[in-house]
Formats: C-alpha cells, structure tokens, sequence
C-alpha cells in the first residue's frame, strides 16, 4: 500500500489529520498504538515500515497474556507523522472521534540486525503473514506476533503476545491515559462536546 488510500479518505481541511509524506524515523523504528473512540471503540496498532506506519484495528486491543488471541484487522497505510496525533476527528469524517497515544516507543526484529536489514526482515515477515518483534514501549514490552489468517480473508490477523518475562495475566489496557498527553478518551470527548455546543449557540 502507499498513502494514497490514507489521503483519499480524508478532507484535510476539516480534519487535522496529518497529510504526510513517506518518510522514517532517524534512528530506530517507531510503533504507536492509538486508542480511538470512533463508530467502535478500538485500537489502532501501527509500525514503521518502508516511510509509512503499517496498520491494523484492534477491536480488543492489545493483550500481555499469551493465551489471547486478539483480531487485528489490517488498514491502509498512515503517514509516520501520525504516531504524535492526538486529538477529535470531526463529525462527517472518516475515522470521526477521539484518538489518544495509548503506547509509543521502539521496535525490533528478533534477530540482531539493524537498519536497512532489519527492516528487510520484517518486510518480508509481512508478506509472508507472519511478522514478529519486540516492542520497546511505555506499556508494552517484550515480544509479540501478527499471523495472518489463511484463506480469502486477507486483512484479518491476530495479534499475539509471546510467553517471556514481559508476558502476564494483568489487564493493560486499565492503563487508560496517554502516553504523551496523560489525556483520557473520556476526557477528550468531554472536551469536544462541550466546545461543539459553544459553536451551535
């Protein structure tokens, strides 16, 4: 995929959403997970690759417990500057409702490369629809897996904690402020209604 999806889903003159254009990090990958309050709540789990955050929806959200096995539904491409956006997507727009930075740090391949080899391996991981590494976050930490589904479902995977020390029956997700902002869902739709009854009068 390229960004061209991402932009044509979206009036940047209504949302500020970032445009963006394909570019990468300076040093080591980046992830984000995003919690977005739109029609459902979700997750949105992004990392780095080839200039562009690859991306999947994640109803449940993500899990340290390695016996779930939560579905990751696979999105277009965002730009990498989306892993700072925080903030309301208006009404009428794709995507409209709250978004927070849930989770954001680093990540990995399993094998001690770096740069462009490392990026190379995880690339071909996902064409193959197994993708694994480690994530090197505020929250989530340790190793984790994206397996695709086989058949005609081609943008349904799971996304699956791998049993090491960061591995545990602890519910993160009750970890619920933002990394960057310390802002919750609640807190930014609260925000936003009471702003959207000031322009009405």
């Amino acid at each position: 995929m390229s960004l061209t999806v991402y932009k044509k889903k979206r009036n940047f003159s209504k949302t500020t959403e970032p445009a963006g254009i394909k570019k990468k990090a300076k040093s080591k990958l980046r992830f984000v997970v995003q919690k977005h309050d739109a029609t459902n709540l979700h997750y949105d789990f992004r990392l780095e690759m080839n200039g562009v955050l690859k991306s999947w929806a994640v109803p449940k959200g993500p899990s340290l417990n390695p016996d779930d096995r939560h579905l990751a539904i696979m999105v277009e491409d965002h730009p990498f500057e989306y892993k700072d956006f925080e903030g309301n997507i208006p009404e009428g727009n794709y995507g409209a409702g709250s978004v927070i930075v849930w989770d954001t740090g680093t990540y990995s391949s399993l094998e001690n490369k770096s740069g462009k080899d490392e990026e190379k391996i995880l690339l071909q991981g996902l064409k193959k629809g197994h993708l694994t590494f480690i994530l090197h976050g505020k929250k989530l930490k340790g190793e984790f897996a994206l397996v695709k589904f086989k058949g005609d479902k081609d943008n349904q995977w799971l996304l699956i904690k791998k049993n090491d020390e960061f591995a545990s029956t602890v519910d993160i997700l009750k970890k619920d402020k933002s990394v960057l902002s310390t802002k919750t869902i609640e807190s930014l739709n609260k925000k936003y209604a009471k702003s959207s009854k000031k322009n009405i009068k």
